[in-house]
């Protein structure tokens, strides 16, 4: 079992830059991928950024390639997401999630769908 907390949600611009945490524990954190999803109101949950459980791969949703970045510090057993030039549309609950299966990867984390979540934060972006 995982236990995840996220953390660094708020209120913010348009413009603006927020950076998501997520401590992750339970597990050999640095053996399994990670990922951020996100749902808005009204909407399904989707995928946004994966990150490798080494950290050398990297992948993001086309809607926030070139804005966001996902990374993860094994030693701390973290894992970010920097939001730079948010717009309302980012506006949503973001959730990290981790892969229920150790050293997979990015492809077959998301293709398998199976993960642990955490409680989620709230990212609101005023226009």
């Amino acid at each position: 079992q995982v236990q995840l907390v996220e953390s660094g949600g708020g209120l913010v611009q348009a413009g603006g830059s927020l950076r998501l945490s997520c401590a992750a524990s339970g597990r050999t954190f640095s053996r399994y991928p990670m990922g951020w999803f996100r749902q808005a109101p009204g909407k399904e949950r989707e995928f946004v950024a994966a990150v490798s459980y080494i950290g050398g791969s990297t992948y993001y949703a086309d809607s926030v390639k070139g804005r966001f970045t996902i990374s993860r510090d094994n030693a701390k057993n973290t894992v970010y997401l920097q939001m730079n030039s948010l717009k309302p549309e980012d506006t949503a609950v973001y959730y990290c999630a981790a892969d229920q299966s150790l050293s997979g990867t990015i492809q077959t984390m998301l293709s398998r769908g199976s993960y642990y979540w955490g409680q989620g934060t709230q990212v609101t972006v005023s226009s």
